[in-house]
């Protein structure tokens, strides 16, 4: 069972990586506009940059290798790595719960985004912390 979690876990932060790259090369998949996509997903006006995309998507792929066991490095270093990325992901899911995702990310306070981030992004982050724990025990 763990090993489907962890392929669960990296297989969607790969499929999230994709969607920060298409961000970052321009599209507002799966929104009409930029603007609805900075509205529902950032909160504030401002638009990320393409390389701000890129270095998510980048991170994300990084935690895909880390939780799915690639051999990356010492053993040690990959059990920080998860570790971090199971203690990000669970103030980031803890935060947006709590509707202060803007103490983490100064601005994000739309309403769109409040209710997207309460519905969708702070319980998609603590499963992804779930499954991410998964990985700590090998």
């Amino acid at each position: 069972m763990r090993t489907i979690v962890r392929a669960a876990t990296a297989t969607t932060f790969l499929a999230i990586a994709g969607i920060h790259m298409a961000w970052g090369r321009g599209s507002s998949f799966p929104f009409a506009s930029h603007d609805d996509l900075t509205d529902a997903v950032v909160g504030r006006d401002a638009t990320p940059s393409p390389a701000a995309c890129n270095t998510v998507a980048l991170l994300l792929v990084g935690a895909a290798l880390l939780v799915s066991g690639a051999p990356i490095g010492p053993r040690r270093v990959r059990r920080l790595g998860v570790a971090t990325i199971v203690g990000v992901l669970t103030a980031r899911g803890a935060a947006g719960l709590a509707g202060r995702t803007d103490a983490l990310v100064p601005g994000s306070t739309s309403p769109w985004f409040r209710r997207n981030d309460r519905r969708y992004f702070a319980p998609l982050c603590l499963a992804l912390a779930m499954g991410s724990a998964t990985a700590l025990g090998s």
